[in-house]
């Protein structure tokens, strides 16, 4: 721009924003404490403190325990998804399920429980965003 004046050029660019629908944590407990893997109480305990502690609100259950020293299949219907969990006694495994939609209910929150109760060894926990949407378009002005 001549008469001492500043040149700017500007142009657009779409900046889109996304939102998530729920989180899905997928964890794998190795090397729990094998007393409570079979025991069908101290699991639905658990992962009743665990939706609790979660902030989520728990809509019905089914727990069952397998014989001959079999593990327990277990999982919460919450308002915001499910919480579930698997045990294998013999293997020291358990595999735990915690979908939660909505920003309101924290799924970390609820595998702290679960870690602190199970006691592994070792853990690997993998966390999924579920639902990705487009929920606006923006145009920006950037300058160059």
């Amino acid at each position: 721009m001549r008469g001492g004046g500043t040149d700017h050029s500007f142009t657009s660019r779409e900046v889109i924003r996304v939102k998530e629908l729920g989180r899905h944590l997928i964890a794998e407990l190795y090397g729990c404490d094998t007393s409570v893997l079979g025991d069908l109480e101290a699991l639905r305990t658990t992962l009743l403190e665990a939706a609790e502690a979660s902030g989520a609100k728990v809509l019905g259950e089914f727990f069952k325990k397998f014989p001959r020293g079999g593990g327990v299949t277990g999982i919460l219907a919450i308002a915001e998804s499910h919480i579930s969990i698997h045990t294998w006694p013999e293997y020291g495994y358990a595999a735990v399920d915690l979908f939660t939609c909505g920003d309101r209910v924290d799924p970390w929150r609820a595998y702290e429980v679960i870690y602190r109760k199970m006691k592994p060894s070792r853990a690997h926990v993998k966390e999924l965003k579920r639902g990705l949407i487009e929920v606006e378009e923006v145009w920006q002005r950037v300058e160059e």
